[in-house]
């Protein structure tokens, strides 16, 4: 391998070039470099392979109440788009009761498709304060911490423990359970059949 091919993988900029990093002035020298030389293809296919592994070892799986929020989200956006009115369902205290939520909760489409994944939602609110909704857990969801906004929930059917700060709270149908701030906690179903609740994030001021 002659010097200057050696100096070109010693320069760092095909490293550069796979994590698309690379300037286009130096894109364009490595893609000159990879088309003149078999040794820079070479040296680029073992830094892709390099990288993709360690991508790999170092992947981190969200948790899985993140896509059905994000989906729920889409959604919601959709109704809206088709003409649906904007309605702020009640602020979720240890007095709420189920009724205070009727209006959605007899919709015909806020019910769980029989094709749901583990964690399925319906938002039927949204301002900058709260985010609410309509979730149903099939089996638990996973542990997550909120630092600014607080989570509460008003367990509808089925029956769950929830996890926080160590302790073990168990939940069923009229229950409300707010999270503390800053306190780690997981959800676990407790029934055969999935957990139905409303769920509200109130946006804590800072």
């Amino acid at each position: 391998m002659n010097s200057t091919i050696t100096a070109f993988i010693e320069s760092g900029v095909l490293e550069l070039y796979v994590m698309g990093a690379a300037s286009p002035q130096e894109s364009l020298a490595v893609e000159q470099m990879a088309a003149a030389h078999p040794q820079i293809r070479h040296e680029l296919d073992i830094i892709s392979q390099a990288m993709e592994r360690y991508a790999q070892a170092h992947a981190v799986k969200p948790r899985n109440v993140v896509k059905p929020l994000l989906m729920a989200t889409i959604d919601y956006m959709e109704r809206m788009q088709q003409g649906e009115l904007p309605v702020s369902p009640p602020e979720i205290t240890p007095n709420s009761r189920p009724q205070d939520y009727a209006l959605w909760l007899n919709r015909q489409d806020m019910v769980l498709p029989h094709d749901a994944d583990e964690i399925y939602a319906k938002i039927i609110g949204y301002t900058p304060a709260a985010t609410t909704a309509i979730v149903w857990i099939k089996e638990a969801a996973d542990q997550e911490v909120h630092h600014d906004e607080q989570e509460r929930f008003l367990i509808l059917e089925g029956t769950c423990d929830i996890i926080a700060g160590g302790n073990t709270y168990s939940l069923a149908a009229g229950d409300f359970f707010a999270v503390p701030l800053h306190t780690p906690h997981m959800f676990k179903v407790t029934s055969a059949v999935p957990c139905k609740a409303i769920l509200q994030r109130l946006s804590v001021a800072s």
